[in-house]
């Protein structure tokens, strides 16, 4: 049976091409939640007034990728430290955020970040928020497979390319075989 795990972790084309290449993820969703109108567009989510996240719903097999597999990914591949941003890309639509389904995910987020605190992973404490699922609205079709249409763009190549180089070197065994780029 598949679950659903909701997150955000800076722009949404990054933590899509991220998560469609990690075996167990049916599909990856660009969209957005959080926030406070119904079917928001790119246009008003970049004003950062809606209070949406740019965020991916990802549907995956918890016996193939736990959700527990899922939050390792997502730490390793943005910077969960930093509030209201990503690299460049600042406005509280690219906020780290864990929007859980279940008691259960929600115990594991918490749990999750504990850990990392304790162990001190990152120098800066982690800001990303744990919020139950509201509203998931799809972002629009342009914005849907992103980096797999346009790997050749300035923005994939710079910002994108790197997370994905980082993610063969240190979770290779957590990849698609068929398909992977």
């Amino acid at each position: 049976m598949m679950e659903t795990a909701y997150l955000a972790g800076g722009c949404f084309w990054c933590t899509e091409a991220v998560f469609e290449q990690i075996e167990g993820v049916n599909s990856v969703i660009s969209g957005y939640t959080g926030g406070l109108i119904k079917n928001p567009a790119y246009r008003e989510i970049c004003t950062g007034r809606t209070g949406h996240a740019e965020a991916v719903k990802i549907t995956f097999d918890p016996e193939v990728v736990s959700f527990r597999g899922l939050l390792e990914v997502f730490f390793a591949t943005h910077d969960p430290t930093t509030l209201n941003r990503q690299g460049n890309d600042m406005g509280t639509q690219y906020r780290s955020g864990i929007f859980y389904t279940t008691p259960e995910q929600r115990e594991q987020a918490q749990a999750f970040i504990e850990l990392l605190t304790e162990e001190k992973v990152f120098d800066d404490p982690i800001v990303t928020e744990i919020t139950a699922a509201g509203p998931f609205y799809a972002a629009e079709e342009y914005h849907q497979d992103y980096y797999a249409l346009h790997r050749e763009q300035p923005y994939c190549r710079v910002i994108i390319d790197p997370k994905i180089k980082k993610l063969k070197q240190y979770y290779s065994h957590k990849l698609k075989t068929k398909n992977a780029i």
